[in-house]
C-alpha cells in the first residue's frame, strides 16, 4: 500500500458502547424508522386536539387522547419548534397547551372601529341650548329647559368632545362655564 492510501484512512474507536448510543441519542431523541413514524403520528394529533380546542388543552388531557408510550414532552416541543416561525405559534399556558397568533404580528388582530350611539333626546335638547347660548352654566341650561339636568347627560356631551369646559365666570360662585 501506498503512505498516501495510509494517511487518508482514519481510524475511529469508541472506548464505551454507551458513549455511542449517548451521543446518538442527543442529537436525534427517537432513532427506530417506526418511532419516528411514531412520533409524527402522535405530533399530528396533538396538533388535532390542541387546534380543535378553544380552551387550553392540559397535559392530562393530551396523554389521555394519544396513544400509550408518547413521550409527551417530545412531542410537544416538536410541535413547539414547527409552529415557532409561522403565523400562529404553540404556547404553554400554565399545565396546557393553546395555539396563540404571533407577537409580531398582533397588529393585524386589532381593528379600530367607531361607535355610533344616538343622543338621548335630553342631550341633544343641552347640546342645542349650549349651541345658542354658550358659554352658559349647569343651572342656566336647567332654567331653560325647565327640567333639572343630569349629570349623565352632560358627560355624555363632553365625553364625545360635542362640548367642553371653557372656565369660570367672573361673578359670586364662580360656576364653570
Amino acid at each position: 500500500m501506498s503512505e498516501r492510501a495510509n494517511a487518508s484512512v482514519i481510524p475511529f474507536k469508541m472506548d464505551n458502547e454507551s458513549e455511542e448510543i449517548d451521543q446518538a441519542s442527543a442529537g436525534n431523541p427517537v432513532q427506530n424508522p417506526a418511532e419516528r413514524l411514531h412520533m409524527a403520528e402522535a405530533v399530528r394529533m396533538a396538533e388535532a386536539i390542541v387546534f380543535a380546542s378553544a380552551e387550553p388543552v392540559s397535559e392530562k388531557q393530551l396523554a389521555a387522547r394519544l396513544p400509550d408510550g408518547i413521550n409527551l414532552t417530545l412531542a410537544m416541543t416538536e410541535l413547539q419548534q414547527i409552529y415557532s416561525r409561522r403565523g400562529v405559534n404553540l404556547v404553554r399556558v400554565g399545565d396546557a397547551w393553546a395555539f396563540r397568533t404571533a407577537g409580531d404580528l398582533a397588529f393585524l388582530m386589532s381593528r379600530d372601529t367607531v361607535q355610533q350611539r344616538k343622543l338621548s333626546r335630553a342631550a341633544l335638547e343641552v347640546l342645542a341650548i349650549i349651541a345658542y347660548h354658550q358659554p352658559v352654566t349647569r343651572a342656566e341650561i336647567e332654567d331653560i329647559r325647565g327640567v333639572e339636568t343630569s349629570k349623565g347627560t352632560l358627560d355624555t356631551l363632553l365625553e364625545t368632545e360635542w362640548v367642553r369646559m371653557r372656565g369660570r365666570r367672573k361673578t359670586p360662585g364662580r360656576p364653570v362655564t
